[in-house]
């Protein structure tokens, strides 16, 4: 039993409750990490993501990190599927789970053109995994130690910081949504109008405004109320359900992968513990069981301790947008690790313009030719990704025995359908800006052209980027670095 001099909170997060849905989760969380190495494999995105690109978006604080060489990315894909397996099976489970991790976040380190907030959530869930009992039932450990060690109970906390990481998803994702663009349906009209023309009935009015804003609405209300709704014993069935059509929905019309079946299989965490037991028919833990000794010693102390830190941070870092002015989807400052998801379809181009000061010879640089297609429709979207080539072509520059060289960059980016605008300061030499990951940049201009309530057709406008426009654009660029330097 826990000490009684302790506090009821600690009490309870040490309380014993059935193990059988956290070994549950052990069993799904390996299987569906070996499906996607799978996918990896077998679709050849390996070599197309990580080996084939001359260049990489690296994290700030995270350059170290490189592909392997020769064969290495491969190989480190089939430790991944094994690291998997041994996951699902519970063999040497604390090591396989922490370098299953390491090996992960390698992955999602390796370029940040790749950010998916599905992979983020994957690397936090799998550092959990660490930390969890997980294999102390059902597993190949289990067998190997024989029945003294294995365990049909599991302190309550570690079950309920996969049921906070899972919540925190839901919750921080509605936040985000309650933003004039969403509330609007925009970006939704863009994406859904051929699915929803597709849905029998429904697909009569794919045209008119309220079939995208019923999903953006009642997108926006699960993904704020279902916690709740799934905490309540009596709410808990329709809120699951709910929960899996948002996420089936979700599956077919954007086409994201493994999130939709992880979302689904974290959010049975929320049913009793005891629910996979009684669902094979083995009833309930026994009393005896469930009646172990848990004593408020040195690691449990440990454990409440992890426990508080990793809620406060992961509450408090989705709530980074608030501490920026302006609109985070447009300037992207805090929008990753933040749960902002599909909140903004942007589409522009980008150019840099490269100056020697000690010459004044200036000459412009086409990025498409460096970066591979996914990268570069990325990169003129987000400013942080265009401060990074900048400092790249910089340092091209002085590999080829021109220091000091100043880069300016031409941007002109859609947000969400409105007009194109210039995003970067074409007066400044980025070269020389400092990448950052909590303070503002001041050289992202901000958002001035507004959106347009109405709603005139299914789809705004596009506004296609033609040659006469990026000429047009360069001129009015060349002129701005020309104003400038006079200034100077």
């Amino acid at each position: 039993m826990t000490d009684k001099r302790s506090s009821p909170l600690l009490r309870r997060l040490l309380q014993p409750v059935d193990i059988a849905s956290l070994v549950y989760f052990r069993i799904i969380f390996g299987a569906i990490m070996l499906w996607e190495v799978y996918r990896y494999v077998t679709l050849g995105r390996v070599s197309r993501y990580f080996i084939e690109p001359d260049y990489a978006f690296t994290y700030l604080g995270f350059d170290w990190v490189q592909a392997w060489p020769g064969m290495g990315m491969h190989i480190h894909f089939y430790v991944m599927g094994l690291l998997s397996v041994f996951i699902m099976v519970g063999f040497l489970y604390r090591l396989s789970a922490a370098l299953f991790f390491l090996a992960f976040t390698y992955i999602f380190l390796l370029e940040q053109a790749r950010y998916l907030n599905h992979f983020y959530f994957v690397s936090l869930i799998s550092f959990l995994m660490i930390c969890v009992p997980a294999h102390r039932a059902l597993s190949v450990d289990g067998w190997l130690r024989g029945a003294a060690w294995r365990r049909a109970t599991t302190p309550a906390w570690t079950l309920w910081i996969l049921r906070a990481e899972m919540g925190f998803v839901y919750f921080f994702a509605g936040v985000a949504k309650l933003n004039g663009d969403w509330l609007r349906g925009y970006p939704l009209n863009e994406w859904l109008a051929k699915p929803i023309a597709q849905i029998p009935v429904l697909g009569a009015y794919a045209h008119e405004q309220w079939p995208t804003l019923l999903f953006s609405w009642t997108g926006t209300a699960l993904d704020l109320f279902i916690v709740p709704a799934l905490l309540w014993k009596k709410t808990r069935p329709l809120a699951f359900a709910c929960a899996v059509a948002f996420h089936m929905m979700n599956s077919v019309f954007f086409k994201i992968g493994i999130f939709p079946w992880f979302s689904i299989a974290a959010t049975l965490l929320f049913f009793d513990p005891d629910w996979p037991r009684r669902l094979l028919g083995h009833g309930r833990a026994q009393i005896a069981d469930l009646a172990a000794d848990y004593r408020f010693g040195t690691r449990e102390k440990i454990a409440a301790g992890f426990f508080i830190v990793w809620m406060t941070s992961q509450t408090l870092l989705p709530l980074r947008p608030f501490l920026y002015e302006g609109n985070t989807s447009w300037t992207e400052e805090a929008h990753r690790f933040s749960w902002h998801q599909k909140l903004r379809d942007k589409e522009g181009y980008v150019r840099f313009l490269l100056t020697d000061p000690s010459t004044g010879e200036s000459w412009a640089v086409d990025p498409r030719p460096l970066l591979t297609g996914r990268q570069y429709l990325k990169m003129t979207a987000r400013p942080y990704m265009i401060l990074q080539f900048a400092h790249h072509l910089s340092d091209l520059a002085s590999e080829e025995g021109k220091p000091r060289i100043e880069v300016r960059a031409s941007s002109m980016v859609s947000l969400n359908g409105r007009e194109m605008q210039p995003m970067i300061d074409a007066r400044v030499d980025l070269a020389a800006q400092p990448r950052r990951f909590l303070t503002r940049h001041p050289w992202i201009l901000p958002l001035e052209v507004p959106r347009e309530a109405r709603w005139d057709q299914k789809s705004p406008p596009k506004h296609p980027v033609t040659l006469a426009l990026i000429e047009a654009h360069r001129q009015r660029f060349l002129e701005a670095v020309d104003v400038a330097a006079d200034k100077e």
